[in-house]
């Protein structure tokens, strides 16, 4: 708003220098609106950009997470079939042992006797301490 000395002045100035003014006055404000304006713009086209990055960012740690998860499935079922074979493997040396085992006591029964009788007593002599 103008002072009452401004308009005081502005009434004393030549009609072209108050029309000038306002002309100045007209283009300062239109400068103004269009800086806003492309301020505004700017500011959209960052939000969209911004928008845009985490679209991008989701879809990137979805793929993440989904290759993840099937390293991860892979390597199980790597890690199962290793311990089925391990597992495979141990029941195979004890099914020789027991049948070596058998073959031991039918060859020599009473060497297996003998030696059942003295592990139950050692067993015997550690439980009772």
């Amino acid at each position: 708003m103008a002072t009452t000395n401004e308009t005081a002045n502005a009434n004393r100035k030549p009609a072209g220098a108050r029309v000038a003014a306002d002309i100045e006055n007209a283009v300062d404000s239109a400068v103004e609106s269009t800086r806003e304006e492309q301020l505004e713009a700017q500011v959209a086209q960052l939000q969209n950009d911004l928008k845009s990055i985490t679209h991008t960012l989701a879809k990137l740690t979805e793929n993440r997470v989904e290759g993840a998860k099937e390293y991860a499935s892979a390597e199980f079922r790597q890690l199962k079939r290793r311990g089925q074979h391990v597992l495979e493997d141990a029941q195979g040396q004890a099914e020789e042992y027991e049948q070596q085992l058998k073959d031991t006591i039918r060859e020599k029964p009473l060497t297996a006797v003998a030696t059942a009788v003295g592990i139950g007593f050692v067993l015997a002599l550690l439980t009772r301490h």
